[in-house]
């Protein structure tokens, strides 16, 4: 039995790239798995089966996480499946790239709702439960986008930098109950999202001089997530970048 076995997780945006191998990262440790998705129903639950064929459990439920009442359907249904959510992931996330300057008002809408909305809406609900509980582990995924911009994603970058003031102060919130929530900020990570960057461009600003992989964000989430290793961890932003912001 590991730390983590038997526990229950909800992984946002859990389908593909970083949120996939977030799963199935949690997964081998025996944690039961809430595969989130907006439309791809094939990869959700393909990943569902993957995780099945390690031993573990999982359970693919739609829901667009900047809506309440969706929020609200996957916090029931995964309740109503095992009573319990002890990690949550909030990793769904959009890019609408564009310069400011051409930026349309619903392009930046569209951004702020799923990528700190939707952070807010799921936080929100999982804590009541894991008040009650007195425990819980809250990873919030950011980016170095967050950090030090990127031009071309004022929206994403905005964001990306609200989850990092939410996590600090929902961290202060829930401290006294035994709850850490903390943030992950990868670099570029090879996933559907970056596949159409110009590597030459990029590489020369990381020092190991390579893109990242899912699975290596992935083991930071794992163990942020682990009790009782990370228990005494909480407020903080954690790089996965390879060198590209030090602080």
């Amino acid at each position: 039995m590991t730390a983590l076995a038997d526990q229950v997780a909800i992984i946002t945006g859990a389908s593909r790239g970083i949120g996939r191998a977030t799963a199935l990262a949690l997964a081998e440790t025996g944690v039961k798995v809430v595969v989130n998705y907006a439309q791809s129903s094939t990869a959700a639950e393909a990943l569902v089966a993957e995780i099945e064929a390690l031993g573990s459990q999982a359970l693919a439920l739609k829901a667009d996480v900047s809506k309440p009442e969706e929020v609200d359907n996957l916090i029931e249904a995964t309740l109503g499946q095992w009573g319990r959510i002890d990690i949550l992931v909030n990793n769904a996330g959009i890019t609408r790239d564009t310069l400011l300057l051409r930026m349309k008002l619903e392009d930046w809408q569209a951004v702020l709702d799923l990528n700190l909305t939707g952070v807010f809406l799921c936080t929100k609900a999982v804590s009541k439960l894991m008040l009650k509980q007195k425990s819980g582990r809250i990873i919030n995924i950011t980016s170095v986008a967050g950090l030090m911009g990127n031009p071309g994603q004022a929206n994403y970058s905005a964001a990306k930098a609200g989850v990092i003031g939410f996590t600090k102060t929902v961290a202060k919130e829930l401290a006294s109950r035994g709850i850490t929530v903390n943030a992950v900020a990868p670099g570029f990570i090879a996933t559907d999202m970056t596949q159409d960057l110009k590597a030459d461009d990029i590489l020369q600003f990381i020092p190991l001089g390579r893109y990242g992989q899912p699975k290596e964000v992935a083991g930071m989430i794992r163990f942020l997530a682990t009790d009782p290793a990370a228990a005494y961890i909480t407020g903080q932003t954690f790089n996965v970048d390879g060198g590209m912001v030090m602080h």
